[in-house]
C-alpha cells in the first residue's frame, strides 16, 4: 500500500468538509439526530461535488477514482455527524441496477439476511419480519434476505401490501407483512466475494463508523482544550489526557485498516479476502469505545445541545450493527483463518 499522501483525496476531503459544514446540523436532544436517506440535505452537498461519478467506471461515464473516493466520502459524512445518502446509490450501483431514491432494508441481519423471511407462495415469495432501513420516506426499499437459501436483495414498493414503514424510532424501521415479491424483483445476489457488492459496501460502513468516531474525539479533544477544572485545562489532566491519547492511538489504526482495505480492493483484488469484514468489525467497536470515551470526556455537557456530542453517541448506536454484528464479523474473519491454516497444513 503507497502511503505517500494522495493530493487529489486531499482536496476532495477539504471540498467535502467544507460543503458539509454548511449544511445545518440536527442538534436537538429527542428524535433522530440525523435527516437520512436519499433526499436529505447531504445530497445537495455529493451532487454539487458529483459524487455519483467519483466510484463509476470511466468507460461509463464516471471519474474512476475507486472504492478509495467513496470511502472518503464516507468518512467525512460521519465526521460532520451527517446522515449517509451516498451509501445506498453506491450499493445499487455496484449491483448493477439503477434504482435512484432507493433505501437500504435489513443489512444489519448478514450475513444471512434472516431477519426478514421470505416464504414460498405461489408465483413467488412473502415477506415478513421488521428490519432497519436507511431512510424511511424512501419510494423504494432494498431489502436484504434469503430466497430459497441464497442471500440476495429484493426490491418492494412503499405502497406495496403488507408495507408499514416505522417512523417513530431511532434508527427507523419497516415492517413487512405477508408481502408479495417475484422473481423480477430480485434485484442481485448477496454473495461473500472479497471484492463484490458486499464487501465493498462494508468498508463504505467501516469509514462512516471511523467519521462518526473522529468526530466525536476531535469534539471532546477540543473541550478538554479550553474546559478550565481544579485550576487547569481538562487536557492537562492525566485521567482525562491518557485515555483520549489512546483513543488517538485506535482512531489511527482503525483508519488504517478502512483505507488499506479500500487500496486492496483497488489494486490488488487477489489479496483482499477477509479485510471488509475485520475493518468494518474494528471501525464498529471502535466507535462504540470512542463515542463513549469522549462522552464521558465532557461529562454533562455531553448530553445537552451545546457540544452536540449526543449526535455522534445515537449515531454510533445505530450505525455499529446495521451491517452486522462486530462479534459476528469476526468470527467469520477467525473461521476464514482456521480454514486458510487447515490448507497451508494439508
Amino acid at each position: 500500500m503507497d502511503l505517500t499522501p494522495d493530493p487529489l483525496a486531499g482536496r476532495l476531503r477539504k471540498a467535502l468538509r467544507a460543503g458539509l459544514a454548511g449544511v445545518p446540523a440536527r442538534i436537538e436532544l429527542h428524535g433522530a439526530p440525523v435527516t437520512d436517506g436519499s433526499g436529505g440535505p447531504t445530497r445537495t452537498v455529493l451532487d454539487a461535488l458529483e459524487a455519483a461519478d467519483f466510484e463509476r467506471p470511466a468507460g461509463a461515464g464516471g471519474l474512476d477514482l475507486g472504492l478509495s473516493a467513496g470511502v472518503l466520502v464516507g468518512e467525512e459524512l460521519g465526521r460532520a455527524a451527517r446522515g449517509n445518502s451516498y451509501r445506498a446509490d453506491a450499493f445499487a450501483a455496484d449491483l448493477g441496477v439503477s434504482v435512484p431514491g432507493a433505501a437500504l432494508a435489513g443489512l444489519e441481519a448478514l450475513p444471512t439476511g434472516s431477519g426478514i423471511t421470505a416464504a414460498p407462495r405461489a408465483g413467488g415469495w412473502e415477506l415478513t419480519g421488521t428490519a432497519t432501513v436507511d431512510d424511511v420516506g424512501a419510494s423504494l426499499f432494498l431489502v436484504a434476505t434469503e430466497v430459497d437459501g441464497a442471500p440476495v436483495f429484493v426490491a418492494v414498493e412503499r405502497g406495496a401490501h403488507g408495507v408499514t414503514p416505522q417512523d417513530g424510532c431511532w434508527p427507523p424501521a419497516v415492517r413487512f407483512e405477508a408481502t408479495p415479491i417475484t422473481t423480477a424483483g430480485i434485484v442481485g445476489a448477496l454473495d461473500d466475494a472479497p471484492t463484490g457488492p458486499l464487501a465493498r459496501a462494508r468498508l463504505r460502513q467501516a469509514a462512516y463508523l471511523l467519521g462518526i468516531a473522529d468526530g466525536a474525539h476531535r469534539t471532546a479533544v477540543e473541550y478538554a482544550c479550553s474546559r478550565q477544572q481544579f485550576g487547569t485545562r481538562l487536557r492537562d489532566l492525566p485521567a482525562v489526557s491518557f485515555p483520549l491519547a489512546r483513543a488517538m492511538v485506535a482512531l489511527r489504526a482503525t483508519r488504517a485498516a478502512v483505507h488499506r482495505g479500500a487500496w486492496l480492493v483497488d489494486y490488488e483484488p487477489d489479496a483482499v479476502r477477509t479485510s471488509p469484514l475485520s475493518a468494518l468489525a474494528m471501525a464498529s467497536e471502535t466507535a462504540r469505545d470512542v463515542v463513549r470515551l469522549s462522552m464521558q470526556s465532557c461529562g454533562v455537557r455531553a448530553m445537552t445541545s451545546e457540544l452536540g456530542l449526543h449526535r455522534y453517541f445515537r449515531l454510533a448506536a445505530a450505525e455499529s450493527a446495521r451491517y452486522g454484528d462486530p462479534a459476528v464479523l469476526w468470527r467469520m474473519v477467525g473461521a476464514d483463518r482456521v480454514r486458510s491454516a487447515r490448507r497451508a497444513a494439508a
